[in-house]
């Protein structure tokens, strides 16, 4: 064999790991994964912002969930986000990531997050828990406009 005098080092070199694809389960989901279980047993941003600049308060007729979110904007950002829900366990953790993904966005960012982007950083909902996820972007949207009505920029 023909060596070259640094093929020892080959050995203690690492080769990159390969990164992992985000992969949503086919089929129906009949469980809440970990990740739903502690956004809801444990919500992020709960609580409210007195003097917030937008806030709304929607609710579903459907099954009687009902969230109240305020936001705090600085700059076009939203510096704090808080939320308040009277919801099933998908309601609490979806509107528990509604608010982590939109922390620190621009408001026009944040006019851009879609149900879909909520179901997928909580890898997946059970299909009977799908219509959850909207409480926390219609609120999000709501509070949003709500800022804007009154005057505020993005």
């Amino acid at each position: 064999m023909n060596k070259k005098s640094d093929d020892w080092m080959d050995l203690y070199r690492k080769e990159p790991e390969p990164e992992e694809e985000l992969v949503i389960p086919e089929g129906p989901i009949l469980f809440y994964n970990e990740l739903v279980q502690a956004h809801s047993t444990n919500p992020r941003n709960i609580g409210e912002i007195p003097g917030a600049d937008g806030a709304a308060l929607i609710g579903d007729p459907e099954c009687g969930d009902q969230m109240e979110l305020w936001i705090k904007v600085e700059a076009g950002k939203i510096q704090d986000i808080k939320f308040k829900s009277n919801g099933c366990a998908g309601a609490i953790a979806a509107s528990s990531m509604c608010t982590e993904l939109a922390l620190g966005k621009t408001l026009d960012e944040a006019k851009q997050l879609t149900d879909d982007d909520i179901i997928i950083a909580l890898e997946g909902v059970p299909e009977m828990s799908k219509n959850c996820s909207l409480s926390g972007i219609a609120a999000l949207q709501a509070a949003i406009k709500d800022f804007e009505s009154k005057g505020g920029a993005n």
